[in-house]
C-alpha cells in the first residue's frame, strides 16, 4: 500500500521596509496588501527604520512580524549591520521599500542576495514637494542599479522615474493606490451626531479633512480659508464647522489660528481615530490641501463615499479630479481660491451631490482595491505588474 505525498509550497516572505509605521496613506496600502494578498502564498515581516505605532493593530493577517529600528536622525549607516545581519537571517523573497527614507536599505538587501528588491514611489517630500530636487535625483540615480522593479501610485511619479532618474520602462509599473469601496461607501441614513462630534448633521455643514497634521499636507491653508469663509458671510458661520481628522506637528498652528479668530468652537480637531469610514461618510465636503501628494488614499476614500470634494492640483491628484466634473481643483498654497472652491460647493447643494455620485463612479470604475492587489501579488511572485 503506497501513502499518498504530501507537497507544500513555500509562501514568498516579503519585507516591508518603511521609515516609520503609523497612520499615513503608504502604510495604509501595506495594510491592505498584507490582509488581502493570498496567505497560502506570501508571508510578511514589517520592518520600520524608526518606530511603529498601535497603527500595526489594522492588520488581521495572523503571524506577521513586526521590527523596530529605532534609527536616529540622519543616516542609517549605523544600523547597516544589524539590517544585514537581519536579512541574511530572514531570507526574504521580496525587500519592499517605500519612498526615499527606505531606499538606502536596497543596497543591503542586494548585498544580502534578496532575489528581488522593490521600490514604491509614494509621494514626494516635504522638503522636495515637487521633486525638483536635484540632490534627491541624485540620490535615487546612486541607489537605482540595487533595485529590481520600481511602483510609482501615479502618473507623475511614474514619468519622473523615467525623465529625472533613468529608470527603463521594464523596471517601473504604475500601480495607483486601491480603495476599499465596500467600506468606503455613503451613508446609508443621515443621523442628528456624528461619534464625540460637537456638531450636528442636522443643523450645520461639514467640511471634513483627514490626514497627518504635517508640513506636506498643509492643515493651516484649510484653516486660513475656513476662517475666509466664515468672518465674510453670516450664513458660513452659523453653518459651516470644520473637522479635521489626524494629528502632527502642524495641530497647535491649526489651532492658533482659529483660536486667534475666536473661531476654535467652530472646529473640532478630532485627533487620530479608528473610525474614518464612518466619520468622512458624514461630512457635507472633503478637502484636500496638501503641497504635494502621489495618489491620495483618502482622497480616494472621500470619492468612495459619494463625496464632493476640493483638492489641490498637485501630483497624482488631476488623475483622480476632473475640475467640476467629479470635484474641484485649486491651487496649492491659494487661501482664497481654496475658499472660494468650499462656497461653491457649499452654495450649489445639486451640483454638489451630482459631483459625489461622479466622484464615487470614478473610484469604482478605477480605483478598486482588488485590482492593486492583483497588481502587486504579480510583481511580488516575480512576474511584472501590467
Amino acid at each position: 500500500m503506497t501513502t499518498p505525498m504530501t507537497s507544500t509550497v513555500r509562501r514568498q516572505r516579503i519585507v516591508h521596509v518603511v521609515y516609520s509605521f503609523d497612520v499615513g496613506g503608504l502604510e495604509n496600502v501595506i495594510v491592505q496588501l498584507i490582509n488581502r494578498l493570498p496567505a497560502d502564498q506570501f508571508e510578511h515581516v514589517v520592518l520600520s527604520l524608526t518606530t511603529i505605532s498601535d497603527f500595526k493593530n489594522r492588520i488581521t493577517q495572523p503571524g506577521v512580524r513586526f521590527i523596530e529600528m529605532h534609527k536616529q536622525p540622519g543616516h542609517a549607516i549605523p544600523l547597516y549591520p544589524r539590517i544585514y545581519k537581519l536579512l541574511r537571517e530572514l531570507k526574504p523573497d521580496v525587500v519592499h521599500t517605500c519612498n526615499l527614507a527606505a531606499l538606502e536599505i536596497t543596497p543591503l538587501a542586494w548585498l544580502a542576495r534578496v532575489p528581488l528588491r522593490v521600490h514604491a514611489e509614494h509621494g514626494w517630500d516635504a522638503h522636495d514637494p515637487n521633486g525638483q530636487s536635484k540632490k534627491y535625483q541624485r540620490v535615487r540615480k546612486l541607489y537605482r542599479p540595487f533595485v529590481s522593479h520600481y511602483v510609482a501610485v501615479s502618473k507623475d511619479l511614474f514619468c519622473y522615474l523615467a525623465d529625472r532618474v533613468g529608470v527603463p520602462l521594464r523596471r517601473r509599473s504604475l500601480i495607483a493606490n486601491g480603495v476599499d469601496t465596500d467600506l468606503f461607501r455613503p451613508a446609508d441614513t443621515r443621523r442628528g451626531t456624528l461619534p464625540d462630534c460637537p456638531f450636528s448633521e442636522a443643523d450645520h455643514w461639514l467640511i471634513g479633512a483627514v490626514g497627518r497634521m504635517q508640513t506636506v499636507k498643509n492643515q493651516p491653508l484649510l484653516a486660513r480659508a475656513f476662517v475666509n469663509l466664515v468672518s465674510q458671510s453670516p450664513q458660513a458661520r452659523a453653518s459651516m464647522r470644520l473637522v479635521m481628522v489626524g494629528d502632527g506637528p502642524l495641530k497647535s498652528e491649526v489651532e492658533s489660528i482659529l483660536e486667534s479668530h475666536g473661531l476654535r468652537d467652530l472646529a473640532w480637531l478630532a485627533g487620530t481615530r479608528s473610525d474614518v469610514p464612518q466619520l468622512m461618510s458624514r461630512f457635507d465636503c472633503f478637502v484636500l490641501p496638501s503641497q504635494a501628494e502621489g495618489t491620495s488614499c483618502t482622497l480616494q476614500e472621500a470619492m468612495s463615499c459619494g463625496l464632493p470634494v476640493v483638492a489641490t492640483a498637485v501630483g497624482g491628484t488631476p488623475e483622480l479630479v476632473q475640475h467640476g466634473l467629479n470635484g474641484q481643483l485649486v491651487p496649492p498654497d491659494d487661501e482664497v481660491a481654496l475658499a472660494q472652491a468650499i462656497a461653491t460647493v457649499f452654495r450649489d447643494k445639486q451640483a454638489a451631490l451630482e459631483q459625489g455620485v461622479r466622484a464615487r463612479k470614478t473610484v469604482l470604475d478605477r480605483f478598486g482595491l482588488q485590482v492593486m492587489v492583483d497588481q502587486y501579488a504579480r510583481l511580488f511572485s516575480g512576474r511584472q505588474a501590467a
